[in-house]
């Protein structure tokens, strides 16, 4: 396992500053900011080029954490997470204590537990959810790897992390549902 405790302590260190990150998920390369601190998310849609009525989604670490920003969970949604095998965002109804730029107009809010060590460990570390979207300027392809990743992106970001920056095979972005009466809508 590589050692990455060392870029998980810089990366926390742009995160309590309000900056962003760009840094390896369970997916592809993203974007990241404290989803709590709204100036920071404001920030992210300014690097992509993003109109704030688009909203992005936020990592968090477990059930636990989902549980403490929205209002009301279906359990059953876990059960159903734990049966995929591929990342998988839900939207859930009823987001709170994020700020209303990150909401859909909806007040809902699009949430993947991560299983990636990197990002896990650094939501832990942090205590709060970190904004993932992908590391493209709005309208243009995702990025499947690093090295894909257009230099005005790097150019905009606080800090970029270094772990995983070597990797070559392409990722894919998550799977997203919306949890609805009891089961899963498949949204892409």
């Amino acid at each position: 396992m590589n050692d990455f405790s060392g870029e998980v302590e810089n990366s926390l260190a742009v995160l309590k500053q309000g900056g962003a990150l760009l840094y390896p998920t369970d997916t592809v390369w993203g974007l990241g900011c404290d989803a709590t601190n709204a100036e920071a998310v404001e920030k992210i849609y300014t690097i992509k080029d993003r109109p704030a009525n688009k909203s992005m989604i936020v990592l968090m670490a477990d059930e636990k954490q989902v549980m403490q920003y929205v209002s009301q969970v279906d359990l059953a949604v876990f059960d159903y997470l734990q049966n995929t095998n591929r990342p998988t965002t839900v939207i859930y109804e009823g987001a709170v204590g994020l700020p209303q730029n990150l909401l859909a107009a909806d007040g809902s809010i699009g949430i993947r537990i991560v299983k990636d060590p990197f990002c896990r460990h650094l939501i832990k570390r942090s205590r709060k959810p970190l904004v993932s979207t992908s590391a493209n300027i709005s309208g243009q392809p995702t990025p499947a790897i690093f090295s894909e990743i257009r230099p005005e992106i790097l150019e905009r970001v606080d800090y970029i992390v270094n772990y995983r920056r070597e990797e070559a095979a392409p990722s894919a972005p998550s799977s997203i549902i919306r949890w609805q009466n009891g089961g899963a809508v498949v949204l892409r």
